[in-house]
């Protein structure tokens, strides 16, 4: 599944957490990549052993690290399987409707993540400035 950059963040939002974080930004980045590998990683087993409460915790702690962030997709598809999953421990049952959510959430992870960090880089060139000092305005 492809997903298209510009959806994948809310850019808002990104730019709101890099401004509070400041100086720790890129680090407490690292910590989101860390922490999301683990919790990507700790749902699938959780379906592999069709453990609902197994399943819970590191769907909301993905979700929550998700939204602050800005990535939006991704932290929705951890608050569906987290909302499953809490509904199954309710109930009893295996979370077996969590599968097609839970086959998505990998590579949506790793896609938005990619975006995150390749815009955390300070080496990633950006867009020059038109005019401003030392730059030549552009003619129209």
């Amino acid at each position: 599944m492809s997903f298209e950059g510009s959806n994948l963040v809310d850019w808002t939002a990104y730019a709101k957490a890099r401004g509070e974080l400041g100086a720790g930004f890129v680090r407490i980045l690292s910590y989101f990549r860390e922490d999301g590998v683990k919790s990507v990683a700790a749902i699938e087993a959780a379906m592999r052993a069709r453990s609902a409460t197994a399943m819970v915790i590191p769907a909301h702690t993905l979700k929550g690290e998700s939204h602050q962030f800005g990535a939006v997709p991704l932290g929705t598809l951890a608050e569906q399987i987290e909302t499953i999953a809490r509904d199954c421990v309710e109930q009893q049952e295996a979370p077996d409707e969590a599968l097609a959510l839970i086959a998505r959430l990998r590579p949506l992870f790793n896609e938005t993540l990619v975006l995150l960090e390749r815009e955390a880089n300070p080496l990633v060139a950006r867009k020059p400035m038109v005019g401003g000092f030392g730059r030549k305005a552009a003619a129209y």
